[in-house]
């Protein structure tokens, strides 16, 4: 068992003391009431860099006490020494000591009152090196803001990469592009596009500035043509394939190798800046065009890092444009295809037609929808409309089959509408692999002068409309049958009732797809509702203004759309035997092309489209 230290076996002697004092693994000083050192221990000479005889007598606020950078810390401040006020223990962390050859230590420190016989005589403080804590801290705090900045930075790229693939209309995109970038990245950004065929010169397709109401309007459209733009200039050489380069048109000394071409010159001259970085928007194998980004007033030049980030967009824009060429290019090839594959209307007698015939906004989803218009063997004038069942290249092909089928039976075989169904849904089963496919196939009956008749047959069709002249609008919904290409393959039996309806004088028969009544955000029974009414507030207009407003008022949007008016003459119109008016319809089909049965030797075809 341990026994009690009594007080007269203590060892306080002072040569005791005085070792624990000098031994102390931390620097210690004692100051009087006034803060002047009165003693120090060897750790803490070795810390400030001192000599006892250096410290001693020092008013230790005065000497020691400084700010990070060596400035002195008005006295009031100190938190060092307000216990000498306040007789309170003290302690932190965020000091820094002056040492002798003038640089600074940060410390983490201590400090108590010093109290003999009851009153207070000063104070100890005890300090410590802290600087490798502190650089602990600031590392910490340099690693954590760097992962801040790039975690900003690839949010950006992130929405820019989302903007980017959100559409393929590059106007659009590109302004969505520069709104992103200023001011995070700039203070002005710009987009220089070259066109899609070689040769094509360059035009600005977007500006954009940290003023929202700055008038950048006179900033865009075409651009000097490269050929007069000089060769060692930015834009000239990023467009040659060169590295994201960078501009300094206020310093010439720094410009002599990357000139401002006359393009960003005038950037410059409208708004302002110091510096500039013209990146490429590129891929592998094509330079598109050139994303300029510009800094004013005391905002530094990009650095290394934000120009890997702007480089980065660049390669990204690039692979965008890439795609969206792709798309046009693929489009182009699809809508020409399908005008190729349409029909130049015929004008026979007095009978007036207008067609109109708008691709779809995807490129995937060009494909079977068609008209048609020709003059029969036995002197009647037919129409058909029609959709094959698909959006892409080979319902295009697919339809192109069904169409001439059709012509063919229709041209050969003297027979009601019906039949000629029926054969054609026997032709397509079993001589074709085309898909099923909905149409109306219609004659045009009477003699010059009328009345005319409409002698018809739908296949699974969104029916016809008449509109007579005084706007009553209707639609006609006998003559239903199943969709081409069913009741063969499935031995259904149905066939397709022929149907018959008077046609007015002056009336207005329309044949369309359903592209111009149903899309993804209109069911198509508020599509036909929608197109009955418009039709008939058009009723007076001419047959080609008829089509042109009634595509305006109701603006499809998704699928491709054709469509196929009629216009019946006035009551006895013809029947002087005049020669009919010539006239000129627009032409959806591709240039160049004849009615069907106009190039025959004293046809009573006409042609409309030349």
């Amino acid at each position: 068992m341990v026994g009690q230290l009594n007080a007269a076996d203590r060892p306080w002697d002072l040569d005791f003391l005085r070792a624990v004092f000098e031994s102390l693994g931390a620097g210690l000083c004692v100051t009087d009431t006034s803060g002047r050192v009165t003693a120090t221990n060897p750790w803490a000479r070795e810390l400030l860099d001192r000599t006892e005889e250096q410290l001693l007598g020092l008013d230790m606020h005065d000497a020691l006490h400084r700010q990070a950078d060596g400035t002195e810390i008005p006295r009031e401040e100190c938190r060092v020494l307000t216990v000498l006020g306040n007789g309170r223990p003290a302690e932190g962390s965020d000091e820094y000591f002056l040492r002798a050859d003038g640089t600074t230590v940060p410390i983490i420190w201590a400090v108590t009152p010093l109290r003999r016989q009851g009153r207070m005589d000063g104070a100890v403080v005890v300090f410590h090196d802290f600087s490798l804590h502190r650089q602990a801290a600031d590392q910490r705090a340099t690693h954590l803001a760097a992962l801040e900045e790039l975690t900003e930075r690839l949010t950006m790229v992130a929405e820019i990469s989302a903007v980017l693939s959100s559409t393929l209309e590059v106007p659009t995109m590109l302004h969505r592009l520069v709104r992103l970038l200023v001011p995070d990245l700039a203070d002005w950004a710009a987009v220089d596009l070259r066109g899609w065929d070689p040769g094509q010169d360059m035009e600005r397709i977007a500006v954009r500035t940290c003023d929202e109401d700055g008038d950048v309007e006179a900033l865009l459209g075409p651009l000097p043509s490269l050929a007069e733009t000089p060769s060692s200039s930015a834009l000239a050489r990023v467009m040659r394939g060169s590295r994201p380069l960078r501009l300094h048109p206020g310093d010439r000394s720094r410009a002599e190798d990357t000139p401002p071409a006359p393009a960003h010159q005038e950037l410059f001259d409208r708004l302002g800046g110091h510096s500039a970085l013209v990146v490429p928007l590129s891929t592998r194998r094509q330079v598109f065009g050139a994303l300029t980004v510009g800094r004013t007033g005391e905002r530094p030049p990009c650095t290394e890092a934000e120009l890997l980030v702007l480089a980065d967009i660049g390669r990204r824009g690039g692979l965008v444009l890439d795609n969206a060429q792709l798309f046009d290019q693929q489009r182009h090839v699809a809508e020409t295809m399908q005008r190729q594959l349409l029909t130049p209307l015929p004008q026979v007698d007095h009978l007036r037609m207008a067609a109109r015939y708008q691709p779809a906004q995807s490129a995937a989803e060009i494909g079977g929808d068609w008209y048609d218009a020709f003059l029969l063997a036995d002197g009647v004038t037919t129409m058909v409309i029609g959709d094959v069942v698909g959006h892409d290249l080979q319902a295009a092909a697919h339809m192109a089959e069904v169409r001439n089928m059709l012509r063919a039976l229709a041209w050969d075989r003297q027979e009601p509408p019906s039949l000629i169904m029926r054969r054609l849904d026997e032709a397509m089963t079993n001589t074709s692999d085309a898909p099923m496919a909905t149409a109306v196939f219609a004659r045009i009956e009477g003699p010059e002068g009328g009345p005319w008749q409409l002698h018809w047959v739908n296949a699974g069709h969104p029916p016809p409309l008449l509109v007579t002249s005084d706007g009553h609008a209707r639609f006609l919904e006998e003559g239903h049958g199943p969709l081409l290409g069913m009741d063969s393959a499935l031995h259904l039996g149905l066939g397709w009732p022929d149907a018959r309806e008077e046609l007015p004088a002056r009336s207005t028969l329309l044949l369309y797809t359903d592209g111009l009544v149903e899309s993804r955000t209109r069911p198509i029974d508020a599509g036909l509702a929608q197109l009955r009414v418009h039709a008939a507030a058009l009723a007076h207009r001419d047959v080609e203004d008829f089509c042109d407003e009634l595509l305006a008022r109701i603006g499809p949007s998704g699928d491709d759309v054709a469509l196929l008016a009629l216009r019946i003459p006035a009551r006895g119109e013809g029947t002087e035997g005049d020669t009919p008016p010539r006239l000129h319809a627009h032409n959806p089909a591709a240039v160049g092309r004849a009615a069907p049965g106009s190039q025959v030797e004293d046809t009573p075809v006409r042609n409309t489209s030349s």
